[in-house]
């Protein structure tokens, strides 16, 4: 009996893995989506089998086997919105809207009449953008309304992350893997802004490790004017307290142990919460403060 429970187990989990990739292609952007569709398309035209394509590209077979039937990336099917869903009466309130009329409750009223049966928290937040005309106070650090497709990834074809470029601007390059080294030269040839701000973050990495306080307003004059709004945005923030700033920077004390320690503590109560006691929770914060 135990065999066949790990039998069982093993191929649950080989189910799992195998639909890992496909919920994955269904969470992603229309855009990355049509770029794997035309890549598989590709493949399979230069005489690919829909098994060497799946592994290759780290996608389920069976998407694959269907994408190479297509001429043309099907639309998304959507749902229709549901009567708690301040959407479903989008035209009414827009409507009423256009007419003048924009107190919440009262609109609240006027479709609880036609159907909603959602909350009035929800339909505020679904107002709340129809009062916020856009505003620029400053031009020169406005946030982009647009921003252009992440690259792929030279190895795996899928689109880089934007989490994992933000990580491979603070890393220098003989700390880098030949894959991270491969996307940061793709970064580089797709985004202007990426090479900004790596080098800005390079900058600021040599500002940090070389104690140098007094190159720390040359950093901040080159950042505010590298038109990237969030080395804009970043440089004047630390403007604000540059004495703290400036003390990081000459002096060797740092307060990151404690604030680490701070972190790892949040991160237990929040994983915790509601579902252990204080005991459990007691077991797991005695090994932090041993250590600590």
């Amino acid at each position: 009996m135990p065999v066949a429970s790990s039998g069982q187990d093993s191929s649950r989990d080989d189910e799992q893995r195998s639909e890992k990739p496909a919920r994955q292609i269904r969470l992603a952007g229309r855009d990355v989506q049509q770029r794997l569709f035309h890549k598989v398309r590709s493949m399979y035209e230069d005489g690919g089998t829909a098994s060497a394509i799946a592994l290759e590209l780290g996608l389920h077979r069976r998407i694959v086997g269907k994408w190479i039937r297509l001429e043309a990336l099907p639309e998304r099917n959507r749902m229709t919105p549901k009567d708690s869903t301040p959407s479903r009466f989008h035209i009414f309130l827009e409507r009423r809207w256009a007419e003048g009329f924009r107190n919440v409750r009262g609109l609240l009223r006027e479709v609880q009449v036609l159907g909603y049966t959602g909350c009035y928290s929800r339909l505020a937040a679904f107002l709340s953008a129809w009062r916020r005309p856009a505003k620029v106070e400053n031009p020169s650090s406005e946030i982009p309304a647009t921003f252009g497709v992440m690259p792929c990834d030279p190895d795996s074809g899928s689109a880089i992350s934007p989490i994992v470029a933000a990580a491979l601007c603070l890393q220098p390059r003989r700390l880098l893997t030949r894959r991270q080294l491969a996307k940061v030269e793709v970064l580089k040839e797709a985004s202007p802004d990426f090479v900004r701000m790596r080098a800005l973050a390079m900058q600021f990495r040599g500002v940090l490790r070389g104690g140098r306080a007094d190159k720390l307003e040359d950093w901040i004059r080159d950042a505010k004017s590298s038109g990237v709004y969030a080395m804009q945005r970043f440089a004047q923030t630390i403007q604000r307290d540059i004495a703290a700033i400036r003390n990081a920077v000459v002096t060797p004390w740092s307060n990151g142990q404690t604030e680490g320690q701070i972190n790892r503590l949040k991160a237990l109560k929040r994983a915790m919460y509601g579902r252990a006691g204080a005991e459990l929770l007691r077991a797991r914060i005695l090994p932090i403060a041993t250590t600590s």
